[in-house]
C-alpha cells in the first residue's frame, strides 16, 4: 500500500530548498509512496503570506496532513545549526501521534537528544531515502553524539 508522507524540514534558505526539492524528488520516484504533502508547496498563497488568515489556515492545513500521514520524513539540517524549531514541533506532534518518523541529518552528526530518541530510522544522505522500506519501516536507531 502506497504510504502518505508529510514532510517536514525548513526552507528558509538556498541551501535548505534545495534539500527539500532533493527529497521530494526521491520520494516522488519511490514505488511504496503515494501522497507527499510538502509544506514548501502549500503556502496559500489566497492569503497574504504571515497575516492572521495565513497562520490560521496553513497552521491548520499542515496538523491535518500530520494526521493524516502514514509517515514522517524530516530533513533536520538548519545552516549548520540545530533543527528548525517548526521541525521540532511536528516530529514531537508526530510522537505523540504514534506517526513513524524517519529522519535525515546530513550537515553535521549532532542531533538534539529529543529527537534522536523518538525517530523510528535515522539516515546520512537525502538519497538514503530512495533504499528504504516503507513497508517494514524498520527502526534504525541514531547513534551519534546528542546535544
Amino acid at each position: 500500500m502506497a504510504k502518505r508522507v508529510y514532510l517536514a524540514g525548513p526552507f528558509f534558505s538556498e541551501t535548505q530548498i534545495a534539500q527539500v526539492e532533493r527529497l521530494e524528488k526521491v520520494l516522488a520516484d519511490h514505488p511504496q509512496i503515494g501522497d507527499v504533502f510538502s509544506p514548501r508547496k502549500h503556502q496559500h498563497e489566497e492569503y497574504e503570506m504571515f497575516s492572521p488568515e495565513w497562520q490560521k489556515v496553513t497552521f491548520a492545513s499542515d496538523v491535518q496532513a500530520i494526521d493524516d500521514a502514514d509517515v514522517i520524513v524530516a530533513l533536520s539540517d538548519f545552516d549548520g545549526a540545530d533543527t528548525d524549531s517548526g521541525t521540532a514541533w511536528e516530529l514531537g506532534y508526530a510522537y505523540a501521534k504514534q506517526i513513524p518518523v524517519l529522519t535525515i541529518k546530513e550537515d553535521t552528526e549532532t542531533l538534539n537528544l529529543m529527537l534522536a530518541k523518538s525517530l523510528t530510522a535515522y539516515l546520512h544522505k537525502v538519497e538514503d531515502v530512495a533504499d528504504y522500506d516503507f513497508d517494514k519501516m524498520t527502526e534504525m536507531d541514531y547513534d551519534g553524539p546528542v546535544i
